[in-house]
């Protein structure tokens, strides 16, 4: 029982024991409501650090592995970029160097057209009763094979890819470089040696017809003949630019060397005025078919019927043409430095005094005009009016029948 007095009142009631409890759960709910409040507060401010400086972590982790990505690409970027210059640079050398192929093609056009003519094989002769019908000459070996050497189509460049699959693309694009890097220096390695082979076959095509003619007792003077006497200086090794110019140089100067000995051979009288036909009479002495008694015979008499075609052995200028005593109708043609020939016991004569001739030119035509036996062609040779063996030319002549 709670008894409660104020002055004369005096109040009282009665504390069941269901009060004391509810009282004392309420007074421990709150007891323990106000313990987890106040936990909650305090754990609070430690909860929101931690949570803020994990997060403050992962933000520095995102932002450490976004530069290190960042640096990666920067990296790759520069690499890509130093790649990408390195190609523009290689690219650059493969098309001057290709530049270079062209106008080394147009440097060598002409003078290839030019070797296509000097070193052609030559037509053959027209028969003694045939027509003079020429041939086009055809063209030689190596000057083919120079021509197709210095074409542009040098760069059908044909290269195998044998890097492995884990060579990256800048390396695959190496050794592609590489490989036709490779293909242009043997291209124009063979240039250059197809060029050098094209000087050495003129140079010895020129020198078998100045042999054949010096052993005729004919010296030539050959254009851009040089001593190769009394030469030296320091040695300074060439580039390929320099070698390209300098065999060009030296085939352009064989070519006219070749030419100028063509150009003498032609001149002189060392092929056969009745070709396909037998000789029925040496130069020298012999017995005169007429008389009987030994005789000098300044020429050659060739066995061929009556209106067989004469042709010039070699180019020159007609001095005369006509009725010449014993020789009958006879041609005398002046092929310079003194030596002429003589076609002698014609039927019929096709030039005139002044004529200038090519070798092979029609003089005229077999016959059997003053002192003679019967139709045959009598050829002369003579150096300053003497008498030579006209078969010392025809023999020199046969030698370079295949180079002129």
């Amino acid at each position: 029982m709670v008894i409660i007095a104020r002055g004369d009142e005096i109040r009282h009631f009665m504390v069941r024991p269901w009060m004391l409890a509810l009282v004392g759960s309420v007074c421990a709910a709150i007891a323990v409501g106000y313990l987890l409040a106040t936990t909650y507060l305090v754990l609070r401010d430690d909860l929101i650090g931690a949570t803020i400086a994990r997060q403050a972590r992962m933000q520095q982790a995102y932002e450490d592995r976004i530069s290190a990505l960042r640096a990666q690409v920067d990296r790759i970027t520069s690499r890509q970029l130093l790649d990408q210059q390195l190609m523009e640079t290689k690219v650059s050398e493969l098309l001057e160097r290709q530049s270079q192929l062209y106008l080394r093609h147009g440097r060598l056009r002409p003078i290839l057209e030019r070797a296509e003519g000097d070193m052609a094989a030559p037509a053959p002769q027209p028969s003694a009763s045939e027509p003079d019908h020429r041939a086009d000459a055809a063209t030689p070996a190596p000057v083919k094979a120079a021509a197709a050497t210095s074409l542009p189509a040098m760069a059908f460049w044909h290269t195998r890819n044998t890097a492995s699959n884990a060579m990256t693309a800048a390396d695959k694009a190496d050794h592609l470089f590489l490989t036709i890097n490779q293909s242009l220096q043997k291209i124009e390695s063979e240039q250059i040696d197809r060029i050098a082979s094209l000087a050495e076959d003129a140079d010895r095509q020129t020198d078998t017809i100045a042999q054949a003619l010096e052993d005729v007792g004919m010296r030539i003077e050959l254009e851009g003949e040089e001593s190769t006497t009394g030469i030296g200086g320091p040695y300074i090794p060439a580039d390929d630019t320099t070698m390209f110019e300098t065999r060009v140089r030296e085939l352009d100067e064989a070519l006219g060397r070749l030419e100028s000995a063509k150009l003498a051979a032609n001149t002189m009288p060392i092929h056969s005025p009745a070709r396909g036909f037998s000789i029925s009479s040496p130069f020298g002495v012999r017995r005169d078919p007429l008389i009987g008694r030994p005789a000098m015979h300044a020429g050659m008499d060739f066995r061929a019927p009556s209106g067989s075609t004469v042709r010039a052995a070699g180019a020159g200028t007609v001095v005369r043409a006509g009725w010449n005593g014993g020789y009958g109708r006879m041609v005398e043609i002046d092929h310079g430095d003194g030596l002429t020939t003589r076609y002698a016991h014609m039927s019929q004569i096709s030039v005139k005094v002044g004529d200038q001739l090519a070798r092979g030119d029609l003089v005229g035509k077999v016959g059997t005009s003053g002192r003679s036996t019967g139709p045959h062609l009598h050829y002369e040779v003579r150096r300053n009016n003497t008498a030579i063996d006209p078969m010392r030319f025809i023999k020199a002549g046969r030698k370079i029948a295949n180079i002129i």
